[in-house]
C-alpha cells in the first residue's frame, strides 16, 4: 500500500537536524556524549576540524579531546580522514565495503598486502606506499575492510597501522551506516547517501530498499525524500530556542551537503558559493539556527565574514564563542577580525 508523504517545512527540517546533531544545546562531557557527537563521524581532513566539531556539541572539550581513548581515526566516507568512536569502526569501514566482486577484491588484496608489509609496525602512509611500490593513496582502498586505522596530527602525513578485522557482516554495517545518515542528515535520498558515503549509487539504492519498511516518505521544499519512521515524532515537535552561536569547522557534518540539500540550508545561491567553495571550505557561522556567514582561521586569528548586519550583542557572542575554541599550541589569546 502506498504511503502518503508527510509535508515537512524548511524550519522543521533544520530544527530537527540541529537537535539530531546536538547543536542547539551541548551535551555534558563523557564517553557516551563523545560517541553521540560522532554518530555520523567527524570529518578531520582539515587540521583539528574534528576537535572543533566536538567543541560545538560537547561542553568542556579541550585541546586533546579528539585523542580520547574511545576514539579512533580512519579513512572514512569518501576516503576522508575521520574521527569515530572505536566501537563504531565497523560501521564506518565495512559499511562502505564495495559490493561488486572487483571492488571488494581490491579492498581485501590491498589490506592483506599492507598487513603483511607492516608486520605490526606503524608507518607514515607515504613511506609505506613507496616501500610497497604503489602510490600511497591506493592504500586507502584497504580502509573499508576495517583493518586499517591511522593517526593524523594535521601537519605531517598520517601514520597507519593494521588491526584485526571487525566481526560484523558488511551488509549489517551498511544498513547501520544508512540509518545513522538518515537520522543526522534526514530527510535524505539514496542518491544523497551514496554521495556522502562515497559508495556506488546502486549499492545505496539497494540499502534504502532494504530499509523501506522502517522509513517514512516525506515531501520537502527541495523534493521528495525519506526519514526514519522512528524520527517522525521529533520532526513534528515545535522548535525550541536555537543556540546563540556555533562556529562549525570546515567539513562539519551539519553542512556536509551536496545538490538540493545545499539550497535548503542556504537558499541564496551567491552565499552557497561562499560556503561550499571549489577548494577548501571555510567554517560556517551558525547564529540562532541559521548560517549567517563564514569564518577562517590562521593560528589563533579568526576572520569572520558576515552575510547580514550584526548587533553589538551578536558580535560579542560570536567573539566569546571564538575565544572558547580549544585550539592546541596557541601562544597568545585568540583574536577576531570582522569583514
Amino acid at each position: 500500500m502506498a504511503h502518503s508523504r508527510l509535508e515537512l517545512s524548511r524550519s522543521q527540517i533544520l530544527s530537527f537536524r540541529r537537535r539530531a546533531g546536538f547543536l542547539d544545546e551541548r551535551l555534558p562531557m563523557g564517553e557516551a556524549s563523545l560517541r553521540q557527537a560522532a554518530w555520523c563521524g567527524l570529518q578531520d581532513s582539515m587540521p583539528r576540524a574534528a576537535l572543533l566539531s566536538i567543541h560545538a556539541r560537547v561542553a568542556g572539550a579541550g585541546p586533546t579531546t579528539w585523542e580520547h581513548s574511545s576514539f579512533v581515526q580512519l579513512w572514512g566516507p569518501r576516503f576522508s580522514a575521520y574521527v569515530v568512536a572505536a566501537e563504531d569502526l565497523p560501521v564506518f569501514s565495512l559499511g562502505r565495503l564495495p559490493e561488486d566482486a572487483q571492488g571488494r577484491a581490491r579492498a581485501h588484496d590491498t589490506a592483506s598486502r599492507l598487513h603483511a608489509f607492516l608486520d605490526g609496525r606503524r608507518m607514515g602512509f607515504g613511506e609505506a606506499g613507496h616501500a610497497m611500490g604503489v602510490h600511497p593513496n591506493s592504500l586507502r582502498y584497504a580502509a573499508p575492510t576495517g583493518t586499517v586505522v591511522l593517526r593524523w596530527e594535521g601537519a605531517r602525513q598520517p601514520v597507519i597501522w593494521t588491526v584485526p578485522a571487525p566481526g560484523l557482516d558488511p551488509g549489517h554495517a551498511r544498513l547501520e551506516l544508512a540509518r545513522r545518515y538518515l537520522h543526522v542528515f534526514g530527510p535524505a535520498t539514496a542518491a544523497s547517501f551514496a554521495k556522502w558515503a562515497g559508495i556506488r549509487p546502486p549499492e545505496a539504492h539497494t540499502t534504502f530498499e532494504a530499509l523501506r519498511e522502517s522509513l517514512t516518505p516525506v515531501h520537502t521544499p527541495v523534493g521528495d525524500a525519506w526519514i526514519l519512521a522512528d524520527d517522525e515524532p521529533a520532526f513534528r515537535v515545535r522548535s525550541k530556542s536555537a543556540a546563540p552561536v556555533r562556529l562549525l569547522p570546515s567539513g562539519d557534518t551539519y553542512y556536509l551537503l551536496w545538490g538540493a540539500d545545499r539550497a535548503l540550508l542556504v537558499p541564496d545561491a551567491r552565499r552557497q558559493a561562499e560556503l561550499w567553495t571549489s577548494r577548501v571550505w571555510p567554517g560556517a557561522l551558525l547564529v540562532q539556527g541559521e548560517i549567517a556567514g563564514v569564518w577562517r582561521r590562521l593560528g589563533g586569528e579568526i576572520t569572520v565574514e558576515v552575510w547580514r548586519s550584526f548587533s553589538h550583542l551578536e558580535r560579542e557572542t560570536v567573539e566569546a564563542e571564538a575565544m572558547s575554541l580549544p585550539l592546541p599550541g596557541l601562544k597568545r589569546p585568540i583574536t577576531v577580525c570582522w569583514i
